[in-house]
């Protein structure tokens, strides 16, 4: 998982360049050469970094206290940007689990948030615009291109997700294809392979009931209950069985 930096200015674009850039990037770069690294700064990060593993796993409890931690943190600067992207981060996270939502605190904050960081919230909502595109993430603009072209193709979406690296920006770039109606198994079986490798338990419980779902709308039962079984199995992360 990477360093969240949403503490940081605008990063520059060999950064941006990641599926995540916008939020994940150099929050601790230069702490060894550099003047020290102010305590807000390291206490948030590590918090924000505990609370985006908590959600992605389903520790719902730990995740509210370590974003409260973090907030609170963020909040020492009096600086509303550096809250609103903190907000932005735990709405990716929660989109990658397929958590959908309209990202209301992040919205609270949206007047206060530069152009890159609205342009994202939009494309997590399903919202993104054409003259907002190139403030995307370099790795996400391809999945946000072929979502607007008026040609609407409906597959293909796997290949250009799939050339993302970052496991959580590929997550993310799949459940805005989903949201946008674009229901492609491509998508959806690369969404459980990127969830089942990470082994983030919310994230690939939510997307193998999605996958069993599109295998029963198009009638192959087969393939429902293979997912059904992997599901079984995730229950054991979840309760110890």
């Amino acid at each position: 998982m990477r360093s969240a930096a949403f503490l940081l200015p605008p990063l520059p674009s060999s950064v941006r360049r990641g599926g995540l850039g916008l939020l994940f990037g150099l929050l601790l770069a230069g702490c060894a050469s550099g003047p020290p690294v102010p305590d807000w700064k390291l206490e948030s990060h590590a918090a924000a970094t505990r609370g985006l593993a908590a959600i992605l796993n389903a520790d719902t409890r730990v995740a509210q206290a370590e974003f409260a931690r973090a907030r609170q943190q963020l909040a020492r600067t009096a600086d509303p940007a550096r809250l609103a992207r903190l907000e932005l981060l735990r709405c990716a996270a929660e989109a990658a689990s397929l958590l959908v939502s309209d990202c209301p605190a992040f919205e609270a904050l949206r007047a206060d948030a530069p152009p890159a960081d609205r342009a994202y919230a939009d494309w997590l909502q399903g919202r993104a615009q054409a003259e907002t595109l190139a403030l995307l993430p370099e790795a996400q603009q391809p999945v946000a291109r072929a979502l607007l072209s008026p040609a609407g193709a409906s597959t293909g979406g796997a290949a250009l997700i799939a050339g993302i690296e970052d496991p959580l920006g590929r997550l993310v770039a799949a459940s805005v294809w989903l949201r946008a109606g674009r229901v492609d198994t491509a998508v959806i079986d690369l969404a459980i392979d990127t969830a089942s490798a990470q082994g983030w338990r919310r994230a690939l419980a939510a997307w193998l009931q999605a996958g069993v779902r599109a295998a029963s709308l198009r009638g192959d039962e087969a393939r429902a209950s293979q997912l059904g079984r992997r599901l079984e199995l995730l229950r054991f992360a979840f309760d110890g069985g």
